[in-house]
């Protein structure tokens, strides 16, 4: 007769102290999403899971919890999901209904989303990828849902760009260039600055699932750098890409401005939905590297740039 083993987790602590998240991360599972008469896109997709832990309980049954945890996943990504934050949102909400001691459960997402496009002067085919972000927030009170994304661009320092404008202004000058054909010059052919690889992350946090298309997120955070870069580019794409970015030169806080006036332009998103916006750039002629961020409110963005 096999003896009952005692269920350690259950017991008291030693010490008495809740702690906020206790979970797994690295779940990989795989992930369709719904896209009406066309084929699903299947996405691998790592997932992390939490619950709260009261002061009075020593865990949360890992095996045990890994055990729904996997199940849940299984359950919640055997049809096609219309949204993938929804789908955070469906686990969380199990989560919380299976842990009697808990009032919060959280699922984040990562997957990388592959987008087909045409290169920008040859027109030719080719991809680009975009990190996409969810996640859920599931109490008592309700579960709230971030859909958002990260991608990859280039910026040119509008500093660096400067002190090049002075000294081919000055070198012009030098040799005996009119000013008004200096100045026409340099207004069609933008300076060298020092280049980054930029990395825009652009999430919306709401009660229930985002109203906003993961798409819009994609191409608002692309368009917040200097330049969008491909994965594939022949000469007059590569020369496309350069002009463009010392074109429209941005420091990194330029990048985040830019995420803001986009979503406020281009999303209509509900006042009270809370906005993520980051920029980090790999620095060329650093050691270091340079970021920016900022959360706010849709309400409060609008607010901010109908002041200008």
């Amino acid at each position: 007769m096999s003896q009952q083993l005692p269920d350690v987790q259950a017991t008291s602590p030693d010490v008495s102290v809740g702690l906020n998240r206790v979970g797994v991360t690295g779940v990989e599972k795989l992930v369709k999403i719904d896209r009406g008469e066309k084929r699903p896109i299947v996405l691998m997709a790592e997932f992390e899971v939490y619950v709260d832990l009261p002061k009075w309980r020593k865990g949360i049954d890992m095996s045990r919890n890994m055990e729904v945890v996997d199940e849940m996943l299984e359950e919640a990504t055997a049809e096609p999901a219309y949204r993938v934050e929804g789908l955070c949102g469906d686990v969380a909400e199990r989560l919380l209904d299976k842990h009697d001691y808990t009032s919060r459960a959280e699922v984040r997402m990562e997957a990388e989303y592959v987008i087909r496009e045409e290169t920008p002067a040859t027109h030719r085919p080719t991809q680009a990828t975009a990190d996409i972000i969810a996640s859920a927030t599931a109490t008592e009170e309700g579960t709230r849902e971030e859909i958002g994304c990260e991608v990859v661009g280039m910026t040119v320092c509008p500093c660096s760009q400067g002190m090049s404008e002075a000294r081919a202004r000055e070198t012009l000058d030098q040799l005996g260039v009119e000013g008004e054909v200096i100045e026409e010059f340099l207004e069609e052919v933008p300076q060298p600055g020092h280049s980054q690889r930029g990395h825009a992350t652009l999430t919306v946090e709401t009660d229930g699932s985002p109203d906003v298309e993961l798409h819009d997120l994609i191409d608002i955070a692309r368009e917040s750098m200097s330049a969008r870069i491909y994965n594939f580019a022949k000469r007059p794409d590569e020369d496309h890409m350069t002009y463009q970015s010392h074109a429209d030169a941005k420091f990194v806080e330029d990048c985040v401005r830019a995420q803001a006036e986009g979503v406020v332009d281009r999303l209509e998103l509900a006042d009270d939905a809370v906005v993520r916006m980051e920029q980090s750039n790999d620095e060329s002629i650093h050691q270091h590297n340079a970021h920016a961020e900022r959360v706010a409110t849709a309400g409060q963005l609008r607010a901010e740039l109908s002041d200008d």
